[in-house]
């Protein structure tokens, strides 16, 4: 067999591990179930590919994100190792077809939802696999106390039955002592091993400020502070509008967010790592396998949606062991708006019953009907239709996806782009000469910016509404555009693929999973105050609110975030009132008489004597002591 290091060098190309790594990975080897707690950057992946490339065998790796296991699919294939994922929409016969390939085409890893473990054809599919580990990612998901609880995880021990001698490895970057309870018990692990590096980073100095104009605070910190950079937004129009602002104010800077497409979010991410652009403002889809070293910052200019999140998206800085920062700014009215935020998508039963009976109606599903081919499904129109909010569809959605109910395809979220492919005079020649797409074309000139210098997303149903015409009738404009050579449209087939994974029984069907539901709420509110408390907490060490939050027990502060800071600056400014009291009292002190006095350092002292000379609110007398300038 191949020794971990020789793979660790073959087809990643480093000499060593990270800490904790080797353990791990040795544990994995003697067959033992294993729970790796390592924050973001630990290098959880190679905790499992290496020693499932050591052995016989496929690995299965249970993963809660299309978009991941694409990712983790691409980053293998790109290291010439064959990995495979079943993809959305998938008939029966491609899965055969998959596994087939996966039985004689040496494909080392295969990836899966945990949605997708559920059903019985593909557990009976696995069994039939030469599977030699068993891996768990996001394992966190597997409690209800987890910040992104998913009822399907549960269910991820019919593993345990279909491959008895197969050990586990359950892998997280954000666990407390409960949710690793919770992960051992309901995984039913064997005298596992827990591997958990500290969430302390020594080098990270969490600085948390209140302040209004934020953009102008961002050019003071780019001016200060020249190492490449993370500034994390919660929008998609926001990156490319702080962008925009960055490299109008002489930072270069790109953008990256889910709605682009893999060239340009590739194009965006190779020019942040190459440092052509070394600052990139991303929403949190920015993140799945980053591991730059040199990262000296990561700003929040929004607030997270969780201290798990938080702490995830500020473990991207300072992986070199260099000094770094992590710097959110923050305003009453960001707070208003989170409060809002969260009220907005924290949706009763009653109102999840009544999203799940109108999908099945939208789709003129009957009672006890259960039809297996994906729907194309616009979100907005079907708002539109039943006067829902998009926030509320769109949580609920994710509560439908995550207890087994639907599936959302890949495309979910996803915009079609456009652009004029002649300049500005030829368009108004030819609207001249086409009067009938005149007020049309008009219309979407009017509603994006920047349509002749790139590609645009866009909505087509959107533009419908503003136009007072149909979709199709939007469709069918573009198509002679199109024609004509006057624009370029890449349509996205489906806006989402929609696929009902049961039979419609209604209230039936929520009733089952209740208890589940009010669980993911309730927790949802719990972790959202707990966010606000720690923005809002100036009186504790941020190092120590962090470790605690994650049951780690810390006295010692950091010296380095901002309520230490200010601790510091208070101190400072006691001492030389305390120096000025004293010699109030003793008239003249020398600076080692004023030390045994203060029970303070003298190079501290002297500090402050220095500066209260320059304040001329002390003096030095003939026998070179200080005194009190009256």
């Amino acid at each position: 067999m191949i020794s971990p290091k020789e793979i660790l060098k073959k087809y990643w190309g480093f000499s060593e591990f990270r800490a904790l790594q080797q353990e791990i990975i040795t544990s994995v080897l003697e067959q033992r179930d294993v729970i790796a707690l390592l924050p973001t950057g630990g290098g959880k992946s190679i905790c499992f590919q290496i020693p499932a490339i050591a052995k016989e065998g496929v690995c299965l790796v249970i993963s809660p994100l299309i978009a991941l296991m694409k990712d983790q699919v691409e980053s293998l294939a790109q290291k010439g190792i064959k990995a495979a994922s079943i993809k959305s929409g998938s008939t029966q016969d491609d899965i055969i077809t998959l596994f087939d390939n996966i039985k004689f085409g040496g494909i080392k890893f295969l990836y899966i939802s945990p949605e997708r473990l559920q059903s019985f054809f593909i557990q009976q599919k696995i069994k039939e696999l030469n599977i030699n580990l068993i891996a768990i990612d996001e394992a966190h998901c597997i409690s209800e106390w987890g910040h992104d609880f998913r009822p399907s995880y549960r269910n991820i021990k019919i593993l345990r039955e279909l491959k008895p001698n197969v050990s586990f490895i359950a892998l997280t970057a954000t666990a407390n002592k409960k949710v690793l309870n919770d992960i051992s018990e309901n995984l039913d692990l064997k005298k596992h091993q827990l591997f958990k590096k500290s969430f302390y980073r020594e080098n990270l100095a969490y600085q948390i400020f209140t302040i209004e104009d934020k953009l102008q605070r961002l050019i003071q910190i780019f001016t200060k502070t020249k190492t490449p950079a993370i500034v994390y937004v919660n929008s998609r129009k926001k990156t490319e509008q702080v962008a925009a602002f960055l490299n109008a104010n002489n930072f270069k800077s790109s953008f990256y967010h889910g709605g682009l497409s893999s060239i340009e979010k590739n194009v965006s991410f190779q020019d942040w790592m190459t440092e052509k652009t070394p600052i990139i403002v991303a929403t949190n889809a920015f993140g799945m396998g980053i591991d730059k070293a040199n990262v000296g910052l990561v700003v929040h200019l929004d607030i997270p949606s969780s201290i798990e999140n938080y702490v995830q998206e500020t473990g991207r800085a300072g992986r070199n062991n260099i000094k770094s920062f992590a710097v959110l700014l923050f305003n009453k009215n960001d707070i208003l708006l989170f409060k809002e935020r969260i009220e907005k998508t924290l949706l009763s039963i009653k109102e999840i019953k009544e999203i799940h009976k109108k999908l099945y109606q939208h789709f003129k599903i009957s009672l006890g009907e259960l039809i297996e081919d994906p729907f194309s499904f616009n979100l907005l129109e079907f708002c539109k239709k039943y006067n829902f909010s998009v926030l509320k569809v769109d949580t609920a959605l994710k509560i439908l996806s995550n207890n087994g109910i639907i599936e959302i395809g890949s495309h979910y979220n996803k915009k079609s782009t456009l652009h004029f492919i002649v300049n500005s005079r030829m368009v108004l020649n030819y609207l001249d000469k086409n009067a009938f797409i005149k007020k049309f074309t008009n219309s979407i000139l009017r509603t994006y910016a920047g349509l002749f210098e790139q590609e645009v997303h866009i909505d087509e149903f959107f533009i419908a509404k503003k136009a007072g015409i149909t979709t199709n009738r939007v469709l069918s404009n573009f198509q002679r555009l199109q024609e004509d050579n006057i624009i370029e449209y890449r349509a996205v087939k489906n806006e989402a693929e929609l696929i009902f994974l049961l039979p419609r029984e209604d209230d039936y069907t929520i009733n089952r999973v209740s208890k589940e539901i009010k669980q993911f709420i309730s927790q949802k509110k719990n972790k959202s105050d707990d966010l606000i408390e720690f923005i809002s907490n100036k009186t504790i060490c941020r190092s120590i609110q962090v470790l605690n939050y994650f049951d780690e027990e810390q006295k010692k502060k950091c010296g380095i975030c901002d309520v230490c800071i200010s601790e510091n600056r208070m101190s400072t400014l006691n001492l030389s009132l305390k120096i000025i009291e004293l010699l109030k009292i003793n008239k003249s002190l020398s600076s080692s008489e004023i030390s045994q006095f203060l029970l303070a350092n003298e190079k501290d002292i002297l500090i402050h004597l220095r500066q209260l000379l320059t304040d001329d609110k002390i003096k030095i007398n003939h026998q070179n002591k200080y005194q009190l300038n009256l």
